[in-house]
């Protein structure tokens, strides 16, 4: 199967097709320009230098969550777009889940950790072993600490991955059995977001079903609940 795959889902953006489990082109910037202005002509670049069509395309793929809201929306509007336009299907994977299959062939537990702010993370945890993926917890956002005591009940070491792995490492390498992946895997892959769309664990959709996971609300949303609920 041929997927062209989307990330916008933090400060990086990326694209990619990959063919049958090989990546066939790869785009990926980070260079704090807004998704709006990169990931079509990413799109665009990276058909025109595989020689490929979009016709082509068996499915699109794109992360839908959790991450920065803005870029999640960016990401998905675009997948919606082009699947629809082509009338193909798309494949919705967790931005935590693409992480993981950046450390496809580690052995261990996986722990994609992303920086929620305010000593909070979204995060899940995988077992990686002979090059597959099996998830272990569902996405979830949660403080730090809370991750601290969850690792302790692996009694393993847990590789971080992500955004927030640097954080999570410096306030818990002395407490838990954790190590930090290499800085080359540390972001999120488009390439990564089609292997695990091609992984067999996901379902197709249509792109009407396609809805970002943001996991909590908004900061604006939820101040005006704690102001409404501190009202009564």
């Amino acid at each position: 199967m041929r997927i062209l795959a989307i990330d916008t889902s933090s400060q990086a953006a990326s694209a990619a097709i990959v063919d049958d489990g090989v990546v066939a082109g790869e785009f990926f910037v980070n260079a704090k320009l807004t998704h709006s202005q990169t990931i079509m002509p990413m799109v665009d670049s990276l058909i025109n230098c595989t020689r490929l069509s979009l016709d082509s395309i068996d499915a699109f793929a794109v992360s839908t969550g959790p991450g920065s809201f803005t870029g999640l929306r960016i990401g998905i509007s675009a997948a919606k777009g082009l699947a629809h336009a082509l009338n193909k299907p798309v494949y919705a994977v967790s931005t935590l889940e693409g992480l993981a299959y950046n450390l496809s062939m580690a052995n261990g537990i996986v722990c994609p950790v992303m920086d929620a702010r305010c000593n909070q993370v979204y995060t899940a945890f995988f077992e990686c072993k002979n090059s597959k993926i099996k998830r272990l917890s569902e996405d979830a956002a949660m403080s730090i600490d809370e991750l601290g005591k969850k690792i302790n009940e692996y009694e393993k070491t847990v590789i971080f991955v992500g955004d927030g792995a640097n954080l999570c490492y410096n306030v818990l390498s002395d407490k838990c059995n954790v190590a930090l992946c290499s800085p080359l895997n540390m972001h999120q892959r488009a390439a990564s977001v089609a292997a695990a769309a091609a992984s067999g664990n996901l379902q197709l959709l249509s792109p009407s079903e396609l809805a970002p996971s943001y996991l909590r609300l908004p900061q604006a949303q939820r101040e005006l609940l704690a102001k409404q609920n501190g009202g009564n």
